[in-house]
């Protein structure tokens, strides 16, 4: 057995949590703390971390380390992630190095999606097996949402399958402070709430029509505050809430005052300034829907960065999680009417030529569900135009929100797909020539495979169905059965093949 721990540095505090990993990979919570701070205030009204609250969060953080040195676990070793606030402090690298040098953590600041990730992660888990009214929860129409002090996490999932991923600049401690700078109430926090999510519900309903949302899963401290009182438990990690109860709850909470909030929920004096507006904010994006009812799993991003990066996850659930980005990609091309028999097409064929030169790529694992979903997307371009395809497919990637895949990731992505196209090598820009080396092999190989891929369905009507790969010495043979006419596709190698060639040494061969 081992011990884990997980801090995380949010808007309204900092949380840890200590988990026990046993040998067969179930997680015994050990120790939680939180403990509040003040870093949203700060940087969503100054867009720093004030020197008082860097002060407060030293303090918070060597208390932890000496929490953790009673479960034998060291600064070096634990996992330190900082979330929205953190990321938009224009002071946020000396607010970061000031933590490693005064307590030895090492602070990770991870983007909204990566947040949306984890959270994905740590939902599903918590709900795996779980059924509400006879069904699965996560195989219907259902929103994930959490909202936390500086943004709002949301996931649309259509028949079990992901359709839209956003992580949502809207927050308690924003909208708190938006309401104080026009020295405003709660009925104009009522006002500002209803706007932004009246101005963005077009763009959820061409992802997922919201009307068929049959199931709303809210994660986050004040909903289960909210479970505990008006729910049912369905496990001891998971309740239930009548949809008519929860509005009950939330329009009573609206006329309690900031200390009776403090008295009846036992909330620190931060958290209880901003539950009214959490319990609001989530009242007015469950009006969306016509779920009859809200299921609220006990769990945090924590929970995720454990199951991901220490708990070694099944292979079971990496494919479901795959398959999930896959799908959120897939939504997006459909979003821009891209040709989805071509994408997949491609991206089958992109997998097997990936899977079949594993002892020829060097690469890490993730690298192949980023050639997947390069596949999806490159040709999403021509929606814009066919004629420069390639760049209008660089711009929608980068400019898109792709469930799973962090900012980084969509940047190689968006790399890819825009060097699919034509015989010009990547390394000939100026702009490609400024990345990392690392960056830039991984982007040549898997811009390479991707133009063969490509190639082999130059006349988009998926002719080679059933054929075999070989490899020679000098070349790679693509071995097709039955009579179609390829005389597109061994044009298209021709003039695509160049790269691969270059990189990997082989003359690409279809017989």
């Amino acid at each position: 057995m081992q011990q884990q721990a997980v801090i995380e540095i949010g808007s309204t505090g900092i949380r840890m949590l200590v988990v026990e990993i046993t040998e067969d990979k179930k997680r015994n919570i050990l120790d939680r703390s939180e403990l509040p701070a003040n870093i949203g205030r700060d940087v969503f009204t100054s867009g720093v971390i004030s020197r008082e609250t860097m002060i407060s969060c030293l303090q918070i953080l060597r208390r932890f380390a000496e929490q953790l040195k009673s479960w034998g676990i060291q600064p070096k070793d634990t996992i330190v992630l900082g979330t929205s606030a953190v990321r938009e402090s224009t002071n946020r690298d000396p607010f970061v190095d000031r933590i490693k040098i005064k307590t030895g953590f090492t602070v990770r600041v991870i983007d909204g999606l990566e947040e949306n990730r984890l959270m994905y992660i740590a939902v599903t888990e918590c709900l795996k097996g779980a059924t509400v009214d006879g069904q699965d929860v996560m195989q219907d129409d259902s929103v994930i949402l959490e909202i936390a002090g500086g943004t709002t996490e949301m996931m649309l999932i259509e028949n079990g399958r992901m359709v839209g991923a956003h992580s949502i600049r809207l927050g308690t401690v924003i909208i708190e402070q938006q309401v104080r700078s026009i020295k405003g109430g709660i009925e104009d926090a009522r006002s500002y709430i209803e706007e932004f999510i009246r101005n963005s519900k077009s763009q959820f309903n061409a992802e997922m029509n919201l009307d068929k949302v049959k199931k709303f899963i809210a994660v986050g401290t004040d909903m289960k505050i909210a479970a505990l009182f008006t729910g049912k438990s369905i496990t001891p990690f998971l309740w239930q809430i009548q949809r008519e109860d929860f509005d009950r709850f939330a329009d009573e909470i609206q006329r309690y005052s900031v200390e009776e909030v403090i008295a009846k929920f036992k909330l620190n004096y931060s958290d209880a300034q901003t539950f009214k507006i959490s319990l609001l904010t989530y009242k007015y994006f469950i009006q969306l829907t016509r779920a009859s009812s809200i299921i609220v799993p006990e769990t945090s991003l924590r929970e995720g960065v454990i199951i991901t990066n220490i708990a070694n996850p099944s292979g079971e659930l990496q494919l479901e999680f795959s398959a999930q980005v896959a799908a959120s990609a897939a939504a997006l091309l459909r979003k821009f009417q891209g040709d989805e028999k071509h994408a997949e097409y491609v991206r089958s064929m992109a997998l097997r030529i990936y899977d079949s030169m594993q002892m020829e790529l060097g690469l890490p694992a993730h690298t192949r569900l980023l050639l997947e979903i390069a596949s999806i997307l490159h040709d999403a371009g021509m929606f814009i135009g066919a004629r420069n395809h390639n760049l209008h497919s660089e711009y929608i990637i980068k400019n898109s929100e792709i469930f799973g895949l962090s900012r980084d990731d969509i940047s190689i992505v968006a790399q890819i797909a825009r060097y699919h196209k034509g015989t010009k090598l990547p390394s000939d820009d100026a702009e490609f020539k400024l990345l990392p080396r690392e960056t830039r092999m991984t982007v040549l190989k898997l811009t390479s495979i991707l133009r063969v891929a490509d190639a082999l369905d130059r006349s988009h009507r998926q002719h080679l169905a059933d054929f075999t790969i070989n490899f020679a010495k000098d070349s790679i043979t693509f071995r097709v059965k039955g009579r179609n006419n390829l005389n597109l596709e061994k044009l298209a190698i021709e003039e695509k093949g160049g790269l691969f060639e270059n990189v990997f040494g082989y003359k690409i061969v279809l017989v």
